[in-house]
């Protein structure tokens, strides 16, 4: 079930993290908060959601959040970028991140611990 966000939520993250999401990340997140993106080319992956502490509901959707997840992959994933952003990961070990330098969406390939870019569709 898709819970949306309100955008000030988003601005929080942001600024946790130190950069701005690109709008279709924003506008996914706006409208639902994370979710699953399946993508023919691109396979199978579970968007971070923002922290939203609004409802218990919410509260419980969003305990995987994007700041967190950011620090734990960050801390935890051996030879992960250290400015990185996760937004989705794959749960076999690999990561959609955000690098500093742009706003495209890059895989980090835990097996090579290399990223390349990813054209990430998040339409339905």
């Amino acid at each position: 079930m898709a819970f949306p966000v309100d955008e000030s939520r988003i601005r929080a993250a942001e600024e946790a993290l130190g950069r701005t999401f690109p709008d279709d990340l924003r506008q996914r997140l706006m409208s639902e908060n994370g979710g699953e993106i399946d993508d023919a080319d691109e396979g199978y992956w579970f968007l971070y959601p923002v922290y939203d502490d609004s409802d218990r509901r919410r509260l419980a959707r969003s305990a995987n959040h994007v700041v967190k997840e950011t620090e734990t992959w960050r801390s935890q994933a051996d030879g992960f970028p250290q400015d990185a952003i996760v937004v989705a990961e794959d749960q076999e070990g690999n990561a959609i991140v955000l690098l500093p330098s742009d706003d495209s969406f890059y895989v980090w390939d835990h097996e090579s611990r290399e990223t390349e870019p990813i054209e990430l569709l998040f339409d339905k």
